[in-house]
């Protein structure tokens, strides 16, 4: 994506978690060029007088590829940052695919996060078929993501017949104006991926996250080299879901993909010092993204031959 990417692999300590301050968004053009080699960037200053951190830069020549980590809480976002994440999608209920967070939490990430921060905006759990209502709460809240000065979006919306829709599509990309935008996986649920990826490229997306249609990219990653090649330099494909250590450097030569979407999750024990009933669903500590795991993501993908 032009001039909204994440910084490449290699980011050091203190950028990535350092308190920058807030920061103004870039214009943005409604007809993106993605380079087909080499890594995203940042540039140093901006005309809003904003500014970026150049440490990293060194690294960003040496490797193309770039990781963005999904952060579920504040300490994630932080643990993305101290790993040396390239970006964070900031969101709520994982468990369910990824929610909006709340204005706190949005607020609490920006102050303490240097990284580029890109939030998610999903109304509910389920399909991406939208109701006006649902619409208009993703609108406002495109629009307080921008006044909090978030670096990008991450939205979606399909029409009942599994096709992207364009009209609501269209007004979300309006409400993000600058700001560097995503379409999220809605994209797996339709049953042309050829020809939805056609449509998010016409709109005006700068990246798509998607898992090839599959349960993981792993399963997909015969679509993904497809829509990767399909896409040229044209959008970024980005995979996510079922991405670990152990895989990330197969499917980034599998697939020729350059940009990698993973929550590097664990399972903390509870803080509970009373038994708690299982049944009540609420037994458990919280998932948080691991600082080793992302390391161990950074280091697979700095094996993997530049392209």
């Amino acid at each position: 994506m032009p001039g909204r990417h994440g910084e490449a692999i290699g980011l050091d300590h203190a950028q990535a978690t350092g308190d920058l301050g807030r920061r103004c968004p870039l214009p943005r053009s409604r007809t993106p060029h993605v380079p087909a080699i080499g890594p995203p960037s940042y540039p140093t200053s901006v005309s809003c007088g904003c500014r970026r951190a150049a440490s990293g830069a060194a690294a960003a020549r040496a490797v193309n590829r770039a990781l963005e980590i999904a952060a579920n809480s504040p300490a994630s976002a932080l643990a993305a940052g101290a790993a040396g994440a390239s970006r964070v999608e900031l969101c709520a209920a994982l468990e369910l695919g990824g929610l909006t967070p709340s204005v706190g939490v949005v607020a609490r990430v920006r102050e303490r996060l240097s990284l580029p921060l890109h939030v998610l905006v999903r109304p509910r759990a389920g399909d991406f078929v939208y109701t006006d209502d649902e619409h208009d709460t993703m609108l406002a809240d495109i629009a307080h993501c921008a006044a909090s000065g978030c670096d990008g979006v991450v939205v979606g919306a399909l029409t009942a017949s599994g096709e992207i829709d364009v009209a609501r599509c269209s007004e979300l990309l309006e409400a993000a104006g600058a700001l560097d935008t995503t379409f999220h996986r809605a994209i797996d649920l339709c049953p042309d991926m050829p020809a939805a990826l056609e449509a998010v490229i016409a709109l005006g997306f700068r990246r798509v996250l998607t898992s090839g249609g599959a349960a993981s990219s792993i399963v997909g990653a015969d679509m993904l080299r497809q829509l990767v090649d399909q896409a040229g330099d044209r959008i970024v494909v980005m995979p996510g879901a079922g991405i670990t250590p152990d895989n990330i450097a197969w499917l980034a030569t599998r697939t020729g993909a350059r940009e990698f979407h993973a929550s590097a999750r664990q399972v903390l024990p509870t803080r509970m010092r009373v038994p708690v009933d299982p049944a009540l669903g609420m037994d458990g500590g919280e998932s948080r993204a691991d600082a080793g795991r992302i390391h161990a993501l950074l280091a697979a993908l700095r094996e993997v031959a530049p392209k």
